[in-house]
Order: C-alpha cells, then structure tokens, then sequence
C-alpha cells in the first residue's frame, strides 16, 4: 500500500479500493506524470469502475 505514496514508481497491481486511495492521494497530479495515479486509473477504468471522458481517452490512448 505505500508505493501508491510515490508519484515516481508504478505500485504495480491494485485492488479496487486501493486505486480509489491512490486516486485521492494523487488527487492534484496529473495522470501523465503521476505514475501512481495514472495505474489507479487504469485499474479503475479496467474494472469498470471509472468511465474516462473522450477527451481523456484521445489523450491517454486508453
């Protein structure tokens, strides 16, 4: 749980609720630099959770 504390390294597999946490935590960085928010993310939007807007998915390639 405490690699999602870092904005540099990608904490690897989460859970659900560990990338709502991470999501929280990394609620000021922006997606393409934040590699911890940007997995959150990822998970979320892969577990149907989180749908991305057109804008966000043209940007991100998700």
């Amino acid at each position: 749980m405490n690699a999602i504390l870092l904005c540099g390294r990608d904490p690897g597999p989460l859970t659900a609720q560990q990338a709502h946490r991470a999501m929280q935590v990394h609620l000021e960085c922006a997606v393409d630099t934040c590699r911890s928010r940007r997995r959150a993310r990822a998970t979320l939007v892969e577990q149907k959770r989180m749908v991305l807007d057109e804008r966000a998915q043209q940007v991100s390639g998700s």
